[in-house]
C-alpha cells in the first residue's frame, strides 16, 4: 500500500508540472500576443503622426520639399502618337538633356504645337518632355516617365528640356536661363541626380545642340555651376 501510495502521489506531481507547464506557455503566448498588438498599434501610430524625433538624416528630400521648390508648369501634354509621343514608358532615369529649339523667336507654345501637329504630318519624330519660353514659362509635353523623342539612343535614360530663345546666335535670355536653373535644379532632385548629370544634344549625337552652350563651354560650365548651387540652396 506504501508503494502505491507513493506512486500515486508521483503521478498527481507529474500532472501537476505539466498543467503549471501548460499554463505557463499559455501565458507566455498571450503576452507575447498583447505585445505584439502594441507593437502594431506603436507603428501604425508613427506611420501616421511622424513624430519629429523620428526626423533624422534621409537620403532623399521630402516630398513637401519637392512641391516647395518645384517651379511653376503648365501640363499641355501631346496626344499619344507614333511620331511625338509614343507612350513607351522610361527606364531609370541617369540624365537631363538640354536643348535650343534653332527655332529664333518662336515661343513655347509654338514649339509644343509643332510636336502635336507631327501626329498629321508625319514629317519626323519629335518631342521633348518640357519647353521652356522666352518669358520663362515652363509646358510640359511629356510625362517624365514616358520616352519623348529628343536625344536619340539616350530617350531610354534621359529628360529633355527644349529652351527657347531670342536670335541666331541661340543664348538664352535670362528669364529662360533662370527656368532652365530651377527646372534642371528641381528635376536633379526628384530623380536624385547632381548637375554632373546634365548633359548636352551635342555630347549625346555631336548635334550642335544647344548652340550656344556649345561653342561659349564656359557658358555651359557656369550653368551646370549655377544649377549645383541652387541644389545646394535647396
Amino acid at each position: 500500500m506504501k508503494k502505491t501510495k507513493k506512486t500515486s502521489r508521483r503521478k498527481i506531481t507529474n500532472v501537476q508540472k505539466r498543467v503549471q507547464k501548460r499554463r505557463r506557455i499559455q501565458y507566455y503566448l498571450r503576452m507575447g500576443l498583447v505585445i505584439l498588438v502594441v507593437l502594431l498599434i506603436i507603428l501604425l501610430l508613427i506611420k501616421l503622426f511622424k513624430p519629429d524625433w523620428l526626423a533624422g538624416k534621409k537620403d532623399e528630400p521630402e516630398v513637401e520639399k519637392f512641391e516647395a521648390i518645384e517651379p511653376e508648369i503648365d501640363v499641355e501634354l501631346l496626344t499619344v502618337n507614333p511620331y511625338s509621343r509614343s507612350g513607351e514608358p522610361t527606364s531609370k532615369i541617369t540624365g537631363i538633356v538640354v536643348h535650343y529649339t534653332a527655332n529664333p523667336g518662336a515661343s513655347a507654345i509654338d514649339n509644343r504645337n509643332y510636336f502635336e501637329g507631327l501626329k498629321d504630318t508625319h514629317t519626323t519624330q519629335a518631342s521633348s518632355n518640357f519647353i521652356i519660353g522666352l518669358e520663362g514659362e515652363i509646358i510640359q509635353c511629356v510625362p517624365t516617365w514616358e520616352v519623348a523623342y529628343a536625344s536619340n539612343e539616350r530617350n531610354i535614360d534621359t529628360i529633355s528640356i527644349e529652351c527657347c530663345h531670342p536670335d541666331e546666335t541661340g543664348k538664352f535670355n535670362d528669364d529662360t536661363y533662370r527656368s532652365m536653373v530651377q527646372l534642371c535644379a528641381w528635376l536633379c532632385m526628384k530623380f536624385e541626380l547632381n548637375e554632373e548629370s546634365l548633359i548636352r544634344h551635342y555630347d549625346v549625337t555631336g548635334k550642335l545642340c544647344p548652340k550656344y552652350f556649345v561653342e561659349n563651354e564656359e557658358a555651359w560650365k557656369k550653368f551646370k555651376k549655377d544649377v549645383g548651387t541652387t541644389l545646394a540652396d535647396f
